[in-house]
């Protein structure tokens, strides 16, 4: 977070910082990391020229290294307050979930908005009541108090062979139409699955849900996008 040296970040920085770090946080390969102009006025749903403008400013105050026509990377300073602002959207989504019971798909414009309010204490207090987890329930890891975020090696399904198989560890929570279809199809994270027959022709693949044992429970068809939001690995997870 800043140094007393160091303005307090507007809410726009934090919002900004923030895309710009889950960006680079699940990258499929380094040629992937970073976000561009036109990608971060998708998310926050703004003209491209207010993101360049507002770019130049979080520059010109050391949270980004910026270039027009290139991909944006944070600064040091910058990572701080990302990492900061992700630990809050995160604590806020679990607490939400597991003491107030809203879905996995109502949370994250909730969070959205209290992330900026709440303050230092009272995210302890929901860290201490929680147990301190190590994921939200979308499965995305919570950074600690001091930075330091620990990654499940997983891969999103889309890359995996037909017979492959692993636990579903993370959902992306970009689409909350998404989340409320795979929770229909009970694809949620902790779920064993095997990967079946691939329809590369038409961008879709079978998926088994499957006990530990490798028996099939169900199956269910995934397109590209949908195929793309679920990551799992070939260990056991368990949800703190």
């Amino acid at each position: 977070m800043p140094t007393d040296a160091q303005p307090t970040p507007s809410t726009m920085t934090e919002d900004y910082l923030k895309v710009i770090w889950k960006a680079e946080e699940w990258a499929a390969g380094e040629s992937d990391r970073g976000i561009t102009t036109n990608e971060i006025a998708a998310t926050l749903g703004v003209g491209a020229s207010t993101v360049s403008g507002n770019l130049r400013k979080l520059e010109r105050d050391g949270y980004i290294d910026y270039e027009p026509y290139r991909r944006i990377a944070l600064s040091e300073l910058g990572r701080r307050v990302a990492v900061g602002m992700v630990r809050r959207h995160r604590l806020i989504e679990t607490y939400l979930v597991e003491r107030l019971g809203y879905g996995w798909d109502e949370v994250h414009d909730e969070a959205e908005v209290l992330e900026h309010a709440v303050s230092d204490r009272l995210l302890e207090a929901f860290d201490v009541e929680l147990g301190r987890p190590a994921a939200d329930p979308h499965g995305d890891p919570i950074p600690a108090a001091d930075g330091t975020v620990t990654r499940p090696v997983a891969h999103p399904l889309q890359q995996f062979a037909s017979g492959e198989c692993g636990f579903v560890v993370r959902v992306s929570d970009d689409e909350p139409e998404l989340l409320r279809y795979l929770a229909s199809l009970d694809l949620r994270v902790g779920a064993h699955v095997r990967v079946g027959e691939r329809r590369d022709y038409a961008g879709s693949m079978e998926v088994v849900l499957t006990d530990v044992h490798d028996r099939p429970l169900g199956t269910v068809e995934l397109a590209g996008a949908a195929a793309s939001s679920v990551w799992a690995n070939s260990e056991p997870h368990t949800h703190a």
